[in-house]
């Protein structure tokens, strides 16, 4: 398996300073600033691109496990809300709402949430932020 790279500079102190973050494909090159992290200003943060990769991590082990046992779902829509919350020594990720649609044909309810369960235990972004309370909606449509 290849490893996977990003970049970040950040130019300034904390408050008025400006960053840019990218990844090795390009399909991500973008600012983030103090305002786009803490406030709603432009640009991206870490935080939302943490929950990007939590969704899409999320989204592909739920469909690779309800294939492995015989379902194919038609879609399997996450998103994953990161907070970001003062605690002490600073600031930490206290919690990852993870949000989840999937439409799967010829699946019980039962068997679904079994599975999806299984898909957050299993999914490798989860498994890397252990540390953090990870809670799980799943729903058919």
């Amino acid at each position: 398996m290849p490893a996977r790279s990003a970049t970040a500079e950040w130019r300034g102190d904390l408050a008025g300073g400006l960053g840019t973050v990218s990844t090795e494909s390009r399909a991500i090159d973008m600012a983030y600033s103090f305002p786009s992290r803490f406030e709603n200003g432009e640009g991206t943060n870490p935080e939302e691109l943490l929950g990007a990769a939590h969704a899409g991590c999320y989204s592909m082990a739920l469909s690779a496990g309800l294939g492995r046992a015989g379902f194919t779902p038609t879609s399997v829509q996450t998103e994953a809300r990161v907070h970001l919350e003062k605690v002490e020594g600073g600031f930490g990720v206290t919690l990852i709402e993870l949000d989840c649609n999937a439409e799967v044909p010829g699946i019980g309810e039962e068997a679904f949430q079994e599975h999806a369960r299984a898909a957050k235990a299993g999914c490798p972004i989860s498994k890397a932020l252990a540390s953090v309370d990870i809670r799980l909606a799943a729903r058919l449509t």
